[in-house]
């Protein structure tokens, strides 16, 4: 397969820029991959489509405030603010904080350039450049300065990714997590969770459907495009990833009394396809993983998706095309199109089962 094989015509207007008004109105596309059916109906219909015995994993990660602007002083006089994108947090030594980020414009964001915030209690300097525009960025702590966690709230913007044309609100603290969101440490919501609301989730468990959780901290490399005409030679940037021992045993379950594990978005995908690759341990400990998933693929775990639409050429719809078939899935989205469903993290879903 081509690149040039993942691409679909998307008009501009079927990019939601906001949320649907209530989390699991949205709109809920099913695809049956054998058959190749599609049924149309509303995301708070879902347990109407699992089975008792299914087994719902969700990503707990927790979205954090990435997002900051500072200003750092021009060679020629005067300051210019720069954006200011947390990637990871690497090992420091306290009361330092050492975070990988990425920066626009990043030729403002020499080694040494020191950064000042709207809120100086911490202070932050480029302490080296890495590969693909990676700046190291060391933040440490003014006299009797809050904790970090609680300035980068104070401070950070929540980082909504770039065809959401508009700032961040206050509303998007809330929308752009998930109401299973625990564990903080990504740049970047796992959206097809954004559909759920705690009633959903009810009604799923009234039918005898099960739910657990996974965690993989999402980074820019899972929604940055694939650029090489062959796929092969797109490389992810890796990602820390854990499955806690009871999501482990739930898994066995479910496998051994018949039931369907049901991945909750692709980063969940991501992480089950990846464990059960790394032996399937039960010790609940941090890995990294940067599976691309793309055909042709066996999936050892995944027997269902909840998804969002995803962007041209991106991995992610690798990944569904990988599940689904290529020619289905590009079909779905014609059919999504002409029925005015909208696209991307706070776009409508699809089931593919």
């Amino acid at each position: 397969m081509k690149l040039s094989d993942f691409d679909y015509h998307l008009p501009p207007d079927r990019i939601a820029q906001h949320p649907a008004a209530e989390r699991d109105a949205s709109r809920l596309m099913v695809l049956d991959r054998r058959a190749g059916t599609v049924h149309h109906a509303r995301f708070r219909d879902l347990p109407s489509f699992l089975r008792p015995g299914d087994l719902l994993v969700a990503n707990d990660t927790r979205v954090i405030p990435a997002r900051l602007f500072a200003r750092v002083a021009r060679e020629s006089g005067g300051d210019r603010e720069v954006e200011v994108l947390l990637l990871r947090e690497e090992a420091s030594a306290p009361p330092q904080r050492i975070w990988s980020a990425l920066a626009r414009p990043a030729k403002a964001l020499r080694e040494g350039t020191p950064l000042v915030f709207v809120d100086p209690s911490w202070r932050a300097h480029v302490h080296a450049l890495g590969e693909r525009g990676v700046r190291r960025i060391v933040f440490e702590p003014a006299a009797d300065a809050p904790p970090f966690e609680a300035w980068l709230s104070r401070v950070g913007h929540i980082p909504l990714p770039p065809y959401i044309e508009r700032p961040d609100s206050p509303e998007d603290r809330e929308r752009y997590q998930t109401v299973f969101a625990r564990e903080s440490g990504s740049v970047a919501a796992p959206t097809a969770g954004l559909h759920f609301t705690d009633a959903t989730l009810e009604a799923a468990r009234a039918r005898g459907v099960m739910f657990a959780t996974v965690t993989l901290h999402v980074g820019p490399g899972t929604f940055r495009p694939v650029t090489a005409e062959n796929p092969d030679d797109h490389v992810l940037d890796p990602e820390p990833y854990r499955v806690p021992p009871e999501t482990a045993a739930a898994i066995r379950e479910a496998k051994q009394s018949g039931g369907r594990v049901v991945a909750v978005g692709t980063t969940s995908v991501r992480t089950l396809e990846a464990w059960v690759r790394d032996g399937m341990p039960d010790d609940g400990a941090w890995r990294e993983t940067n599976l691309f998933v793309r055909a042709p693929f066996e999936f050892r775990v995944v027997d269902a998706i909840v998804t969002n639409f995803h962007l041209p050429r991106s991995s992610l719809l690798f990944l569904v095309s990988a599940f689904a078939g290529r020619e289905k899935v590009l079909e779905a989205y014609a059919a999504a199109v002409r029925e005015h469903y909208r696209f991307y993290s706070y776009g409508d879903a699809m089931l593919i089962v």
